[in-house]
């Protein structure tokens, strides 16, 4: 994951991620290009998580949201952004405010979000948790659940063990349910 991005130096004035680095080109983050937000901080500590190093909410370093959105705008070749981890539910309102700027840019790119919560239990954390609620409705597929071990699979495309869904969210808000995106 690239640092250059990264700095500690914040002013009060704007929304702030604490990331644990990027990858401004990926194709293992969700369909097509993608530039990759890996967020700093995750309760689940996974046993054989993919990044054990963006475990430590202290970890890490604090950027604005605009100057990743900066980055993310200089490439034509994206399909999308994804925000990965760590975990970006732990950040919702920020990681929220970056995907509207995402979907504001030229080039219809998409959002892919990883979580290592379920998506019926991003919903519920959604009635009460606003920020979850705005980060869902930004985000056009979900990769959910835990990282297994025990489930893992290498010949699954954008996720690391069976158990793990890749949604299309937006299907899935229409149809009051999770939807598996084709691939």
């Amino acid at each position: 994951m690239e640092k250059e991005l990264q700095s500690t130096a914040v002013s009060d004035s704007g929304k702030i991620l604490r990331i644990a680095g990027i990858v401004r080109e990926s194709i293992v983050d969700g369909k097509g290009i993608r530039f990759t937000v890996f967020c700093q901080g995750c309760p689940h500590h996974c046993p054989g998580c993919h990044n054990p190093q963006t475990h430590p909410f202290d970890g890490g370093s604090l950027v604005k949201i605009e100057r990743i959105a900066q980055e993310i705008g200089k490439n034509p070749l994206l399909q999308g952004v994804t925000f990965s981890g760590g975990e970006p539910f732990c950040q919702p309102g920020a990681f929220a405010e970056l995907a509207k700027l995402v979907h504001a840019m030229p080039g219809n790119l998409d959002v892919t979000c990883y979580s290592g919560w379920t998506y019926e239990q991003l919903l519920e954390k959604a009635e009460t948790e606003p920020d979850v609620a705005a980060l869902l409705g930004e985000c056009d597929y979900l990769v959910d659940g835990p990282f297994v071990l025990a489930k893992r699979d290498l010949t699954l495309r954008f996720r690391g063990s069976s158990n793990q869904r890749f949604l299309d969210l937006k299907k899935s808000r229409a149809a009051g349910k999770a939807i598996e995106a084709l691939e």
